[in-house]
């Protein structure tokens, strides 16, 4: 796999395969989405908790004279709350149709690489873990875990049954349910 440096990434741009992604850290974990698919970084926001929302939605937050709901990665995880101070990336559904933000620790910046070097998913993740990544990439630091964000998107999460509440109201904690 080929990082652009900036010698290289003009190089990297013109290949057919070559893609953005906004690296996004989650814990000691880095993602990836592709920044194509990321409307806007909003930063640090105060979140407002939704009452009996699933565990998988952080709140809501105003954007631009909406009510934007947040999806929490850690929480899709199963990732302990995280303490410190948390991002929202502004995504949205290929069709325009549902807007949401996904609240993350921290973005790290954009990398260049090439599509040919996605790893596919082992056969040995969760089920949960299998409808979350699309692969990974193989970065100096160590693996960057790729994001579908329109598996991202709260209707569809609540449509897969994988992330429901269970009858006490805690995350249904079966890795392989379907």
């Amino acid at each position: 796999m080929r990082i652009a440096t900036r010698e290289g990434l003009q190089e990297l741009l013109e290949e057919d395969d070559a893609i953005s992604l906004c690296s996004l850290i989650v814990g000691s974990d880095t993602f990836g989405i592709d920044t194509g698919k990321i409307r806007e970084v909003l930063g640090e926001r105060e979140l407002q908790r939704v009452p009996m929302s699933p565990p998988f939605i952080a709140g809501v937050v105003p954007y631009r004279g909406e009510v934007l709901t947040t999806v929490n990665l850690r929480a899709l995880l199963g990732m302990t709350e995280h303490n410190g101070r948390c991002c929202v990336l502004v995504m949205e559904d290929n069709e325009g149709a549902e807007r949401f933000g996904l609240v993350v620790d921290a973005v790290k910046g954009v990398v260049t690489v090439s599509r040919k070097t996605l790893e596919p998913n082992p056969c040995t993740l969760s089920a949960r873990a299998k409808w979350l990544f699309d692969g990974a990439y193989k970065m100096q630091a160590g693996l960057m875990v790729q994001l579908d964000p329109q598996r991202l998107c709260p209707t569809r999460l609540s449509e897969t049954g994988l992330f429901q509440q269970d009858a006490n109201g805690g995350a249904d904690a079966s890795a392989d349910r379907r």
